[in-house]
């Protein structure tokens, strides 16, 4: 199944799609003549379909280049109206399609605002190929001031951290094989984001002579992260053994056949499974080996299944030390872990979580693991009794008429809302609880921020709405207020490029999080929990969400204050996305986290 968007490929019924929008006149003639030429041809030849951006001086050569030699396609640009956003676009763009898109950002000054995002994907392990520029590198060449001060000795440093490789080539020839490497590294797993940083001499220097042709794929040869037979043997025993199996699936691919092999070995092993809602869509979450919801964080009806298991599978599951922990004690099952994560952890960076208690590693991909377990299981296995029907899903609560809105009944009144169609959750807030909202499909739900970075929300829906553009899967995202407001600017490429796109505001009118840790606070140290409020809350005067919305050229509805007038409004802007639109939803929501509270503000 192909998720990748070929440029000009049509979007959704009602939207023209990106490819109709800034077609520039015909500059004649397409051999490269400058630096900038030859970086724009490599990127074509990547196959990057798009590149986001917010433009700045420091790489006009490459943005001529894209326009005038490229014509503005394959890649075509994606304005953007913060750096931050065009990251968290990428970063959607990821999610779905498991493949790097291209950003520029500009000089140091566009770096460090799109550092935020930038750290969100390389905690979710998600891919892109971030351009940058400097320079003139050249002191002479500078111009007075702003050279100077959007110049420095190693711009890379401000993100080495937390990207996977970093360069700064010094000639057309060098910048090639930087891309080159950047590409392949950026996609290979573990994956993560990577940078490049263009020199202005570079990009804007006429070339001397053509550079000889090359065969990009030739320098990219695919990295198969299998298992070792033998280590598949020890695991495959280790589990027909068990009594009482669980599996862990995190961190895994969108392919479908990857979600139906881990199905198939579930039912092979009759192997409980959970999942993350830190990580996308892993397994069918009504699956009736699927017995708990899916949550961020581990609940008691899990803490005990890991108690009384025998075996436990995790398949690069995100914080395993953590979720251990829940234990209170060092687990008695057996633990094999399938990751490749360790490749990516340093120093700087404690996104690697603790250091897990593990019998049996397999340095390998988790879907390429599972796929060589459930050959292994072939000759030993005994055969799996049938499944039953899956678990049935709860109804909607009942309506409230009047008064805030619970996010349960925001989240089942949006599911019922969209029907019978596929859909994409792009995002969900911390409020969100599993049982709300069955995932059956891989595409059916993508994960969180990543890095827990406040705004990246719509950025990554409008990001998988390009990346979903022309399927029949609706993009759908549940965002909080705040993270609305930091991120708003983001629905304006949306609208531009004719994305068609669902963004729902679960709004309490406050950033809530901060409130049940000041109110956590003030019980511990016995000071009035009545002020947990203050610094927090987001009125007087009240933020019109859906004007912000209409602003940017969506359509904004609400805010919705009653339950009884929410399904009609979601019903409106559902059809409003199927025509082609942009449609943003202003819900107020009662504020809470219930279960997530607790996990969130728990004391060490």
């Amino acid at each position: 199944m192909t998720l990748v968007n070929d440029p000009g490929r049509p979007a959704q019924a009602g939207g023209a799609g990106p490819a109709g929008v800034e077609r520039p006149a015909a500059a004649g003639g397409n051999a490269p003549k400058f630096g900038s030429d030859v970086v724009a041809d490599m990127l074509r030849s990547l196959d990057i379909p798009w590149i986001a951006l917010n433009p700045g001086a420091s790489y006009r050569g490459l943005h001529d280049s894209l326009v005038n030699h490229l014509g503005n396609a394959a890649p075509q640009m994606l304005l953007c109206l913060h750096e931050e956003s065009a990251v968290a676009i990428a970063h959607g763009y990821a999610k779905v399609t498991g493949r790097a898109m291209a950003v520029a950002v500009h000089s140091n000054v566009g770096l460090m605002h799109a550092t935020m995002g930038l750290f969100n994907a390389w905690c979710d392990r998600m891919p892109m190929l971030v351009l940058g520029a400097t320079g003139p590198v050249d002191a002479a060449k500078r111009r007075p001031w702003i050279d100077w001060i959007h110049t420095a000795r190693d711009q890379g440093a401000l993100v080495r951290h937390y990207t996977k490789w970093d360069d700064q080539p010094a000639s057309p020839t060098a910048a090639r094989e930087s891309l080159l490497r950047a590409w392949w590294l950026a996609n290979s797993a573990p994956q993560a984001p990577t940078y490049v940083v263009l020199d202005v001499e570079l990009q804007e220097a006429e070339l001397p002579a053509p550079l000889p042709p090359i065969d990009a794929a030739r320098f990219m040869p695919p990295l198969v992260a299998g298992p070792p037979a033998d280590l598949v043997a020890r695991a495959a025993a280790l589990l027909l053994r068990a009594e009482r199996p669980l599996i862990l699936a995190g961190r895994v691919s969108r392919d479908l056949d990857a979600w139906t092999r881990r199905i198939a070995l579930a039912e092979a092993l009759q192997a409980r499974v959970a999942t993350n809602l830190k990580a996308a869509a892993a397994f069918p979450t009504d699956h009736p080996l699927h017995p708990w919801p899916a949550a961020t964080f581990p609940g008691e009806a899990l803490t005990t299944a890991m108690r009384e298991a025998d075996v436990i599978l995790s398949l690069d599951w995100i914080d395993l030390a953590g979720t251990l922990k829940a234990l209170g004690a060092p687990p008695a099952a057996k633990i094999v872990q399938v990751s490749l994560d360790h490749q990516l952890h340093n120093g700087w960076s404690m996104d690697h979580q603790g250091l897990p208690p593990v019998d049996l590693f397999i340095a390998a991909d988790p879907d390429a693991t599972v796929a060589a377990l459930l050959a292994a299981l072939d000759d030993g296995r005994q055969p799996a009794p049938a499944m039953t029907d899956p678990t049935p899903v709860d109804a909607a609560p009942a309506v409230q008429p009047e008064g805030p809105i619970a996010v349960e009944h925001l989240a089942r009144s949006l599911r019922a809302a969209l029907g019978d169609r596929p859909a994409a959750l792009a995002h969900t807030t911390i409020s969100w609880q599993g049982q709300w909202w069955p995932f059956r499909h891989p595409l059916d739900f993508l994960g969180s921020d990543g890095g827990g970075g406040l705004g990246a929300g719509p950025g990554l829906a409008v990001g998988a709405a390009l990346a979903l553009a022309g399927s029949d899967r609706m993009t759908v995202a549940v965002c909080g207020d705040g993270d609305f407001l930091m991120g708003v600017t983001a629905i304006w490429t949306a609208v531009h490029y004719r994305l068609p796109l669902l963004i729902v505001i679960a709004n309490n009118r406050s950033f809530y999080n901060d409130e049940v840790h000041q109110e956590r606070v003030a019980r511990m140290r016995g000071r009035p929990v009545e002020n947990k409020w203050i610094g927090q809350r987001m009125d007087d005067p009240d933020i019109d969400l859906a004007a912000m919305a209409r602003a940017q050229g969506a359509q904004g509805f609400g805010p919705v204050t009653r339950g009884d007038a929410l399904a009609a409004t979601l019903a409106t802007a559902v059809a409003a996305v199927e025509a082609g639109a942009v449609a943003v939803v202003d819900v107020r929501v009662e504020p809470g986290y219930g279960a997530v509270a607790a996990a969130l503000t728990r004391a060490p």
